[in-house]
């Protein structure tokens, strides 16, 4: 119990006397923290506006404020372990040690912040851009440094790590996807009668906008038919309602025009065996 009432005494004392010696030192390094940290939230924020006003990009414009914002405080904090005498020499080894654990343990997610940050600055596609990827369709929600998020017309959230885009062929249609449809006209109707109805149809709808007209022609001739191909671009958010619009009016458009929609047939002939020889 002594021993314990010793060792109590002890630390008590040693507590005790660090604050008499380095009380002054104590204050100097909480103001110098409290300021660094104020100063590095207030120099972010600067940053930040300043990139914004440059209209830089808004991820790379969070990420360079970011990195501004903890260095600087990263830096005061230094300052202020040194003001109350801690030797910064073993912490920073120790840190680049763990540093060094970590960046191998992490590599694979460090990866993606990588590619993250090349699709900041490249900007192959932006927020709002319709992409396909990786066999992924959507439109381009958000971009951050570790995936880009992509929403479809079903409202369904499609993350991708930034690792898997980069390095992979991406189809950038803006806004836009393409749609693309086909009918199959008998041979004995006129396919120019068909087109222009189709067109008119379409036209007439307001399917598309005026800087991308449908287009529409003799794609094929198949066995039985005419293959007369649609080809319109629609709003990504939009394109399953329009794609089954379409397909409406032009079965419509070719039922108003008594083009007959055609079908599979096959001629039988039947011979007469009675001249045959045996």
């Amino acid at each position: 119990m002594e021993k314990e009432l010793e060792q109590l005494n002890a630390i008590y004392q040693a507590i005790t006397e660090f604050f008499i010696n380095y009380s002054f030192q104590l204050v100097g390094a909480l103001i110098i923290l409290v300021l660094g940290i104020w100063l590095g939230n207030r120099l972010g924020n600067l940053i930040l506006r300043l990139c914004e006003r440059s209209n830089l990009d808004i991820t790379l414009s969070k990420f360079l404020a970011n990195v501004a914002k903890f260095l600087f405080i990263a830096v005061m904090a230094i300052i202020a372990l040194g003001k109350i005498g801690v030797s910064i020499g073993p912490f920073v080894a120790a840190l680049g040690a763990v540093s060094l654990g970590a960046g191998l343990a992490l590599q694979s997610p460090l990866s993606n912040y990588g590619a993250g940050l090349n699709l900041v600055l490249t900007r192959p596609f932006i927020v709002g851009d319709t992409i396909s990827v990786q066999g992924v369709t959507g439109i381009v929600e958000e971009i951050c440094l570790a995936y880009t998020l992509l929403t479809d017309e079903d409202g369904v959230k499609i993350l991708i790590p930034n690792k898997h885009i980069i390095g992979e062929v991406i189809h950038n249609s803006r806004g836009n996807t393409l749609i693309e449809l086909e009918v199959g006209i008998s041979y004995h109707s006129d396919p120019n009668k068909a087109i222009e109805r189709i067109s008119q149809a379409i036209e007439q709808a307001k399917l598309t906008g005026n800087d991308m007209p449908a287009q529409i022609g003799i794609d094929s001739f198949g066995d039985s038919n005419i293959n007369i191909a649609v080809r319109l671009w629609a709003p990504t958010d939009r394109h399953f309602h329009i794609r089954y619009r379409a397909n409406t009016l032009v079965y419509q458009a070719l039922k108003d025009a008594n083009i007959e929609i055609a079908f599979p047939q096959r001629e039988v002939r039947m011979l007469d065996g009675s001249n045959d020889s045996v």
